[in-house]
């Protein structure tokens, strides 16, 4: 079997290094900020940027997911990457130090981590048997290459020079500020009997004087001197480390360096799940498909969730599907009952999903799109000459005209500063567009107009208790839109409920 990556089947695609434009829309961009804080040396964010790009890399990845969710089996890969974090910083202390002998050491310890990582490595997933191709592949490719000429000579010479630099002897003779380095002749070490004939005249505890050296990785001139002539007396060994530490430098397998870095991608999704998971909320791996008939039971906002759960609050989930030619979600009810939550998760889902990754839900079935565009109102820019209504004429018109069938569209309040006439008129030209297109949708909006619209258009709103109209349950239902919510979220938004008029005139 073929192994390219832990991440891709076969050779990917273009791998963005620019976050999506529809990030902070959807609040996309904290969960990447969370996915990759302690993990900056592996650059994962152009990972979490580019989408797996097929139904066949959506399934390889979650597959490679569950297995990993095996505590034995994340446990010899942190296993792995805490070996090759360790033969990075002996390498990289390589370059840094002066001294040619303490360079070569350096560098022969990072060689000899590696090879015991990617030993260790394949000897766990032996061990293990994990089911996913992606795994599999790795294991026969990690087989093939511990057999090959390049790693077996590495490993031989690494231990070769360990096992001969640890017989090393030699003595140090100091005589006031003279140092002589001399070849170890056989003598005895008196430091026990001298430390027996002493001990009848210790009375009690003592004050300790000995010295203690640093654990600095330079050298003083001191040290190197003793280190050259410690080198002076085996010539052919050292000659032998230097020539390893000139020859050896490309020893790190590109496979083996990439499944180090991609492989993280999954540690941290996985890591950051955990804590959101012993908040009891649920996750699943939802089935991908080309049919528009997409449908989620317990979905919730996952950077929302986040913030919840650290505050120990609760999350609500909520449902939603779309059949036969449904195509756009249109939510309304009242000013802050979750309606932009509701479609910043229809994006988060589709996207996770896009990525391989567990979503936040209790069961999912989701759209493979080639795009998503998002339309969230946006403060007016003092330098932008453009009226708001202009700015978003031109911003919609760009989306209608890169989007496919295949493309995800979220509107989010599109024309609330237009005058009532206006913003129906244009949002149902807009929703019209976004029917012809064929595409999936959301679109939020105090036009209840709109969920009608048309057979493609299913209404949802924002629910309030049935006992106080005031009181949010952040829950959607799937329903018409009643216009009794509209009118008191309207009556909010502008300040003219009894309360506020009460207040605002001082009775």
């Amino acid at each position: 079997m073929n192994f390219h990556s832990i991440l891709w089947p076969d050779e990917p695609g273009r791998i963005a290094s620019e976050m999506p434009p529809f990030f902070p829309d959807l609040n996309l961009d904290q969960v990447a900020l969370d996915l990759v804080a302690g993990r900056e040396e592996y650059d994962l964010k152009p990972f979490f940027y580019t989408p797996a790009g097929s139904l066949e890399a959506i399934r390889y990845r979650q597959e490679v997911f569950r297995d990993l969710e095996n505590p034995a089996l994340t446990g010899c890969v942190q296993r792995f990457a805490q070996g090759m974090r360790a033969a990075r910083e002996h390498l990289a202390m390589s370059h840094q130090l002066y001294y040619k002998y303490q360079k070569a050491g350096y560098f022969l310890d990072a060689a000899e981590l590696y090879c015991q990582a990617v030993r260790a490595l394949w000897g766990d997933l032996v061990a293990l048997q994990p089911a996913a191709a992606g795994w599999r592949g790795l294991q026969g490719y990690l087989a093939d290459y511990l057999r090959s000429q390049s790693f077996t000579s590495l490993e031989e010479e690494v231990q070769g020079l360990q096992q001969a630099l640890s017989s090393v002897r030699y003595n140090v003779l100091i005589h006031g500020d003279r140092v002589t380095v001399r070849p170890y002749a056989s003598e005895s070490d008196y430091g026990a009997q001298i430390e027996a004939t002493f001990a009848k005249f210790r009375q009690g505890a003592v004050k300790d004087y000995r010295v203690k050296f640093s654990d600095w990785p330079e050298m003083n001139h001191v040290e190197a001197q003793i280190l050259e002539g410690v080198a002076s007396l085996y010539p052919q060994l050292f000659d032998r480390l230097v020539d390893f530490y000139a020859q050896g430098s490309h020893y790190l397998d590109p496979k083996v360096a990439a499944f180090d870095r991609e492989v993280q991608f999954y540690l941290a999704y996985l890591e950051y799940l955990s804590g959101l998971r012993a908040a009891g909320l649920s996750f699943c791996y939802p089935s991908v498909g080309k049919s528009k008939g997409v449908a989620v039971r317990g979905g919730f906002d996952l950077a929302l969730a986040k913030k919840l759960a650290s505050e120990g609050r609760s999350v609500v989930g909520n449902d939603f599907f779309l059949q036969g030619r449904e195509r756009i979600l249109v939510i309304s009810g009242p000013n802050q009952g979750g309606k932009t939550t509701f479609a910043r998760m229809f994006g988060q889902l589709h996207y996770l999903a896009g990525l391989g990754c567990a979503v936040p839900g209790e069961e999912a079935r989701l759209f493979l799109w080639d795009q998503i565009f998002t339309h969230f109102e946006r403060e007016e820019a003092a330098k932008d000459l453009r009226g708001k209504l202009e700015d978003e004429l031109l911003r919609i018109r760009e989306i209608l005209t890169k989007a496919t069938p295949d493309s995800l569209i979220i509107l989010n309040e599109i024309f609330s500063s237009t005058a009532l006439e206006d913003a129906v008129y244009l949002s149902r030209r807009i929703l019209e567009a976004v029917s012809a297109l064929d595409a999936l949708g959301v679109c939020v909006t105090f036009l209840e107009e709109l969920a009608s619209l048309n057979e493609k258009t299913v209404s949802m709103v924002a629910a309030v208790s049935p006992l106080d109209p005031t009181a949010r349950t952040f829950k959607l239902e799937r329903r018409p839109a009643d216009g009794m919510a509209y009118a008191l979220a309207v009556a909010e938004k502008y300040g003219l409920t009894y309360p506020r008029l009460k207040e605002r005139l001082g009775a």
